[in-house]
């Protein structure tokens, strides 16, 4: 399956929001095919990474707008390094 990573950018961005919404993605990642791995939060830019097996960048952003609303502003495939 190919592995993205999606950048969101938000004003104002929270550690402890960021979590909140990972954990709603994780609890209907399933229902579409998708595996959120894991994220990363810069809260002095505003910026969050998550980093998603599935089968296609709108499956990735879907599990996002249902789960929270919050859809990626870009959506990267990307290839993991060694």
């Amino acid at each position: 399956m190919p592995l993205y990573m999606d950048v969101h950018h938000v004003d104002g961005v929270a550690a402890a929001d960021v979590a909140k919404a990972h954990d709603a993605d994780l609890a209907i990642q399933d229902e579409h095919g998708v595996n959120y791995l894991n994220y990363w939060v810069d809260e002095d830019k505003g910026t969050i990474f998550c980093l998603v097996d599935a089968p296609n960048a709108e499956a990735a952003n879907e599990v996002h707008r249902k789960a929270h609303g919050l859809v990626a502003d870009e959506i990267h495939e990307v290839k993991a390094g060694h």
